[in-house]
C-alpha cells in the first residue's frame, strides 16, 4: 500500500521546479507510505511521477517505484496490492512475454502485464486493489486506472495548464495554482444528503474522483474523454442471471467456502506482520476464521470497545477470538479518546467525510499498527450478503406506504415528529416488531427510529424511499446556500434497470455508491493515516461474482440476514457465539455532543460564524442544535455532517 501522486504540464519546466513541486505533494501524502520516496522526472515531457511507498511485498529495492518497464516505453505509479500477481507472472512467461525479472513485487509484474497485453485486458486480469498511474513513453498518453469496487481512492484535477492526480486531495491542495477556496456547492449538497461526496464529485471544483472499476486516459484536448469501465456490476448481476447457481443450498455454502477461502489465502500474501480486525460479528468472525484455518500460528485479531455497554461489541469479539485461539487485542474508546481525536477527522478524512465509524475505526487502525502492517477486515460483507435489514424492510416499509395517501402521510408524520425521543419509546415498547434499520442507525433508540419513519413518509416511490433512508439531512438545499443537489447513480435509471427484486436492487446501489463511496473512503483514510494497510476478501470480484449468481432465497431467505454466509461460518463458530442481533461499528455521537463534545460543537455551530461563511443556513443548523441539546429531539446525524463540514472547512482556513 502506498501513496502516489503526479503532474503533466503542457510546458516543459526546469527540474529543480519539477522535484520541489513534486516533493511538496508526496510528502503530504507520506503517512500513506513512510518507507520510502521516490520520483521520476521527463522534464522535456513536463512529466513527473511520484511514490511514498508501505513496503509490503518485496522489501527490496527491487520493488522501488516509479517503476520503468524493461522496454522502457512505460513508466507507472501505484498503490495497491495485485493477489494473483505470480498467477500473472506465470501467464506471462508461459506466453514467452515476461522479462528478465529484478524481483518479485506485484508492480514489476503488473507492468509487465501492461506492456504484454495492454491496459484492458490486464485490468479485467488483474486480481487486487489499487490506483495506478501509467504513462506510455512513446504515444504520451496517461492512463489513471482505480480497482473494481474502489477500495483506493484516486483524484484529478486540471490546474493551470496542467494535469494533476495522487491518492489524496491534500497533495492536489500543494501544487501551484490549486484554488481552495472554490468549493463546489452543489457537491456540498450531495454531502450533506449522504455523509459523504459521491464519486466522480468532490468537495472542490474541477477536481474529480475516478469511479470504481474505471480507467481514463487523458492526453492535452480541450474536452476531457469520460472515465471507461473496464467492470461493471451491473453486468456481474446480469451474468447470474444469465447463468445462475443451481445446486443445493449446501453446495452454495461449499462454493462460498471454497472461494472466500482463496480470496482469504490471496490476500495473507505478505513479507510484513499481518493481522486482522475481529469485531464479533459475523462478517469479520468469517474472515479470522478462514485466516486462522490456514494459518500455522495464531493469527493477531483488534477489536475496538466503548465505555458505553449499548455500543460495544467487544466482549463477542473476545468469544470468537478465544475459541478461534487467536492472538487477541481489545482497544477501549473512551470520550476523553474520543475528544482528542475529533479535531484531527478533517485533516485525516481531506475532505467533508460524517460517517461516525470513522471515529472507532481509526482508533482500532491506530492500535492495529503498532503490531502489524496489514489488517485484514469484513468490510462488504453486509452489502454482500444482505446485512442491513433495511434489504428487507424497505420492499415492505413501500408496500404499506403507497397504500396511505398523502394527506393522511402528513399527519402520521407530524404526529411522530411531535413525539420527543424517550416518549416515542415508551410508545414504541406498546408494539412489536423490527425496529432496527442496521449499522448506519449507529444503536439509536426506538423512539429516534421512529422520527426516522416520519423522515420518509413523504416518499414518492420506492427509489426515493430508499434515498430518504440514506440520508443524513433529508434537504439539503436547503441546508446549503446557493447549491443544487445534483443527480447520483442513485437517481439514474439505469441504477436500477437489472430485473431485480427490490430487496436486491437495494443492496445492488448500495453496492455501488455506499460501499465505495462511505464505507470503504472510512477504512482507507483511517488506516492509511496510520500507514496500515488493510485488505477485504469479501470484495474479490470472483466472490462478488459467485454470490450474484445465487437467487436471494440463499441471501436473506425469510429476512434472515446474512444466511449463506452464517451457514458457512457455523462450519468454524458455534451458532451460539455468533447469533444475535446487529448492533453496527458506530460511536455515540449523540450523547457525546451534549456532553463533552459539546463545546467543540458550539464553537463551529455560531450562528454569526455560519452567517459569515455564507455556506450554511444558520438558523436552521442552530434550530436542530437548540433541540439536540434539550432533548427535543435526536439530530445526531444531520448535526455531525453539518459539523464535519464545519471542522473540515476550520481546517481549511487555518491550514
Amino acid at each position: 500500500m502506498c501513496g502516489i501522486a503526479g503532474f503533466w504540464t503542457r510546458t516543459a519546466s526546469g527540474r529543480e521546479t519539477a522535484q520541489a513541486t513534486l516533493s511538496r505533494m508526496t510528502d503530504s501524502v507520506a503517512h500513506r507510505g513512510p518507507d520510502d520516496a521516490g520520483a521520476w522526472f521527463d522534464p522535456a515531457a513536463g512529466i513527473a511521477l511520484g511514490h511514498r511507498r508501505l513496503s509490503i511485498v518485496d522489501l527490496s529495492e527491487h520493488g522501488r517505484q516509479p517503476m520503468v518497464s524493461e522496454c522502457g516505453r512505460f513508466v507507472m505509479t501505484f498503490n495497491g496490492e495485485i493477489y494473483n500477481c505470480r498467477e500473472l507472472r506465470r501467464m506471462l512467461e508461459a506466453e514467452g512475454r515476461a522479462p528478465e525479472w529484478r524481483g518479485h513485487s506485484d508492480t514489476e509484474i503488473l507492468l509487465a502485464a501492461f506492456v504484454a497485453w495492454g491496459v484492458d485486458r490486464t485490468l479485467e486480469r488483474a486480481v487486487g486493489m489499487f490506483a495506478l498511474a501509467l504513462w506510455n513513453r512513446q504515444s504520451r498518453v496517461l492512463t489513471l486506472a482505480r480497482d473494481r469496487i474502489g477500495e483506493k481512492p484516486l483524484y484529478y484535477a486540471r490546474i493551470g495548464d496542467g494535469i494533476v492526480f495522487a491518492s489524496e486531495l491534500k497533495a492536489l491542495r500543494t501544487y501551484p495554482g490549486f484554488d481552495a477556496r472554490a468549493i463546489d456547492r452543489d457537491a456540498l449538497c450531495l454531502y450533506l444528503r449522504y455523509a459523504c461526496v459521491p464519486a466522480p464529485h468532490t468537495i472542490y471544483e474541477n477536481v474529480r474522483k475516478l469511479p470504481a472499476g474505471c480507467y481514463v486516459q487523458l492526453e492535452f484536448p480541450e474536452i476531457w474523454p469520460a472515465p471507461r469501465r473496464y467492470w461493471s456490476l451491473e453486468q456481474v448481476i446480469g451474468q447470474g442471471r444469465a447463468h445462475p447457481f443451481e445446486g443445493s443450498p449446501e453446495a452454495a455454502v461449499d462454493q462460498l467456502d471454497k472461494l472466500l477461502r482463496d480470496a482469504v489465502q490471496g490476500q495473507m500474501m505478505a513479507d510484513a506482520p499481518l493481522g486482522a480486525f475481529l469485531s464479533g460479528g459475523v462478517d469479520s468472525s468469517a474472515i479470522v476464521a478462514l485466516m486462522q484455518a490456514q494459518s500455522a500460528k495464531p493469527v493477531r485479531t483488534f477489536t475496538v470497545g466503548f465505555d458505553d455497554a449499548s455500543y460495544d461489541e467487544a466482549v463477542h469479539a473476545k468469544a470468537v477470538a478465544r475459541h478461534l485461539g487467536t492472538e487477541h487485542t481489545e482497544i477501549v474508546v473512551t470520550d476523553a479518546r474520543a475528544l482528542e481525536l475529533v479535531p484531527k477527522l478533517p485533516t485525516i478524512y481531506d475532505e467533508p467525510f460524517a460517517d461516525a465509524s470513522q471515529i472507532p475505526t481509526y482508533v482500532v487502525a491506530q492500535t492495529t499498527r503498532e503490531h502489524v502492517k496489514v489488517a485484514l477486515s469484513g468490510d462488504g460483507g453486509d452489502e454482500l450478503f444482505g446485512g442491513y435489514t433495511r434489504y428487507f424492510l424497505t420492499p415492505r416499509l413501500w408496500s404499506r406506504l403507497r397504500r396511505v395517501p398523502s394527506g393522511m402521510r402528513k399527519r402520521i408524520a407530524s404526529a411522530l415528529y411531535s413525539l420527543r425521543p424517550d416518549h416515542a419509546d415508551q410508545f414504541a415498547a406498546l408494539f412489536q416488531g423490527p425496529w432496527s434499520s442496521g449499522a448506519r442507525d449507529g444503536g439509536s433508540r426506538v423512539g429516534e427510529r421512529l422520527h426516522k419513519l416520519a423522515n420518509v413518509m413523504g416518499a414518492q416511490s420506492r427509489t426515493d424511499l430508499y434515498r430518504l433512508l440514506l440520508s443524513s439531512v433529508h434537504h439539503p438545499e436547503r441546508l446549503a446556500l446557493s447549491g443544487r443537489e445534483l443527480p447520483t447513480r442513485i437517481d439514474t435509471p439505469e441504477a436500477w434497470s437489472v430485473k431485480l427484486e427490490f430487496a436486491e436492487q437495494v443492496m445492488a446501489v448500495d453496492a455501488l455508491t455506499y460501499l465505495p463511496d462511505d464505507i470503504l473512503a472510512k477504512v482507507d483514510r483511517a488506516a492509511m493515516a496510520v500507514s496500515l494497510e488493510t485488505r477485504m476478501p469479501f470484495l474479490d470480484h470472483r466472490v462478488v461474482g459467485f454470490v450474484w449468481s445465487l437467487p436471494l432465497s440463499l441471501r436473506i431467505p425469510d429476512d434472515k440476514p446474512k444466511w449463506l454466509l452464517r451457514e458457512l461460518l457455523y462450519r468454524y463458530v458455534p451458532r451460539e457465539i455468533i447469533d444475535r442481533p446487529k448492533q453496527g461499528f458506530c460511536a455515540p455521537v449523540g450523547e457525546w455532543l451534549r456532553g463533552s463534545l459539546r463545546d467543540w460543537a458550539q464553537a463551529l455551530l455560531e450562528p454569526a460564524r455560519l452567517r459569515d461563511e455564507g455556506f450554511l443556513d444558520a438558523a436552521r443548523v442552530d434550530r436542530m442544535w437548540q433541540q439536540h441539546l434539550t432533548g427535543r429531539m435526536n439530530w445526531q446525524h444531520p448535526l455531525w455532517t453539518v459539523l464535519m463540514f464545519q471542522a473540515w472547512l476550520d481546517a481549511q482556513k487555518n491550514g
